[in-house]
């Protein structure tokens, strides 16, 4: 039994769900069958079922890298081996806006966790094959998307550097949060598949503007059924 983690090596599945909300990380188990919520310790809720067929947990990892860590390590102790972030983000191009979803490409590394694990120049991507199989299904289900590099960071109320934002803003970085560096890097340097996806809660220069929330929550969820049929294909690839 890990630290933290508090289940059993068959309370896991293989197929995670890493949502830094607990409520969102709920909501993806409400679409599960036969669900169990299999720990709760320090706040960290781990939920397991099945969906058509197929085991998945989904675990609300909370706000920032560190935990992150914690829980790919300790799940993937349990058993686990794909890892698919299911998050909310900011955004900086004058064309998006609440409600929209984006597929990571690759993320900036503004955090901290993952230099514990490899050196800055290393990049923080997704396993191709993840990424694929999520744009692949976007496609089958018609939901609109736009794939692309964003940034994580650990400071949510960290002072803005104005030339640094419109750096990323003219080179075409398309979102922000605060998890998905420390996912990939962990990934890449324990040998798990990972992938993000996430939905805008906001504009350029608003975060959850009131006008944009129905927008976002009908965004959110088109991620989590997008998510969900895409660990499905993920599943089945993997039968073959």
């Amino acid at each position: 039994m890990e630290f933290h983690i508090k289940s059993e090596p068959d309370q896991i599945s293989r197929y995670v769900f890493c949502p830094g909300d607990q409520r969102r990380a709920k909501r993806i188990a409400e679409e599960f069958d036969d669900v169990d919520l299999v720990s709760s310790d320090r706040g960290i809720m781990v939920y397991t079922g099945f969906h058509k067929g197929v085991q998945m947990t989904s675990c609300g990892t909370g706000m920032g890298g560190p935990v992150v860590a914690i829980c790919l390590e300790e799940l993937a102790n349990l058993g686990a081996d794909t890892f698919i972030r299911v998050g909310s983000c900011g955004v900086f191009q004058e064309n998006q806006g609440p409600g929209d979803i984006i597929i990571a490409s690759g993320t900036i590394r503004a955090g901290g966790t993952s230099l514990s694990y490899l050196p800055l120049a290393f990049p923080a991507v997704p396993t191709f094959s993840i990424l694929n199989a999520i744009v692949e299904t976007a496609n089958v289900l018609d939901i609109p998307f736009e794939v692309g590099v964003g940034i994580a960071t650990d400071a949510f109320y960290g002072p803005q550097d104005l030339m640094t934002r419109d750096l990323l803003i003219k080179s075409g970085v398309i979102s922000i949060e605060m998890e998905s560096d420390t996912l990939f890097i962990v990934g890449q340097y324990r040998g798990l598949r990972t992938g993000a996806l996430y939905t805008s809660d906001g504009t350029n220069h608003e975060i959850k503007p009131e006008w944009g929330m129905d927008r976002y929550y009908q965004g959110e969820e088109d991620m989590i059924k997008l998510a969900l049929e895409t660990m499905v294909a993920i599943a089945r690839r993997d039968k073959k």
